[in-house]
């Protein structure tokens, strides 16, 4: 396997960190992607102590931190400062966590038109893209809500034209805008971090299932990236935050493993 997987802990919402690292190890994940978030283990109010802790906790398991999923929307509506003020804090808890990125979001909002929402996300990432050259992590904008498809992402990106400035493809996003994996990969290659996977019965009921299950084109997704010769990360991105009646994640960590590694020697 030339690609690596983890999971993300939106998955096991509010899990203490040391049983995270327990759960990846013992799964054959190389890594994890932490919800930063309040209501989360890992978030940017930790103090300097509780930082060193998540890293030697992670370091002791023998996992890596992929990423931080923070919640910043850098192309919704109103004054720069109040985003710029979470990006940096994100970024300085990943300089902190050594992990090599940060997922923000575009949320652009009805109230400006889709020109005016890439120039607040491109006036944005173009500001704090300084900042995380400066901290060695990369900022990725995901495909997600006002900016879903490999296309709207590109817009913002080639109009920041910064190396730490990247995307983060989340399937689901493109797949529900009828953009075909090789579309997106064509957009975003230059650009790409991590690919987000995860698995839902239809357009319509996206409750999370075991990867492989539903209807969402990870054959096709993998397949594109091996021919492509990319060998970025695979994050099972597992919505138990958002759907309490989805199964445990952890009852189904080593079937989405063993999918995601048959997917890979089939696609090598």
């Amino acid at each position: 396997m030339t690609m690596k997987l983890a999971f993300s802990t939106l998955g096991v919402p509010g899990l203490p960190i040391t049983d995270v690292v327990r759960l990846a190890a013992a799964h054959g994940y190389h890594g994890v992607e932490l919800r930063t978030h309040p209501e989360e283990p890992v978030h940017p109010g930790l103090a300097p102590a509780e930082r060193a802790a998540v890293t030697a906790e992670f370091e002791r398991g023998g996992v890596e931190i992929l990423g931080l999923a923070g919640y910043a929307r850098v192309a919704a509506p109103g004054d720069d400062e109040p985003v710029l003020a979470e990006i940096r804090a994100l970024l300085e808890l990943a300089r902190d966590l050594g992990a090599p990125f940060v997922r923000v979001l575009p949320g652009g909002g009805n109230e400006q038109s889709p020109q005016e929402a890439d120039a607040t996300a491109a006036r944005r990432l173009g500001t704090a893209a300084e900042y995380a050259a400066d901290l060695d992590v990369r900022i990725l904008l995901e495909t997600h809500d006002s900016h879903p498809t490999g296309a709207d992402v590109l817009r913002v990106l080639g109009a920041v034209g910064h190396r730490h400035v990247g995307a983060l493809w989340d399937v689901m996003h493109t797949w529900l805008r009828g953009e075909q994996p090789q579309e997106t990969y064509a957009a975003l290659s230059t650009y790409l971090g991590y690919v987000q996977v995860k698995d839902i019965a239809s357009a319509d009921d996206r409750t999370p299932l075991p990867l492989g299950s539903g209807v969402l084109p990870l054959t096709e997704t993998v397949e594109v990236l091996s021919r492509h010769g990319w060998d970025g990360w695979l994050c099972w991105e597992y919505e138990k935050r958002w759907n309490e009646a989805a199964a445990p994640l952890p009852e189904l960590l080593d079937a989405g493993r063993d999918h995601l590694a048959r997917l890979l020697s089939e696609s090598a």
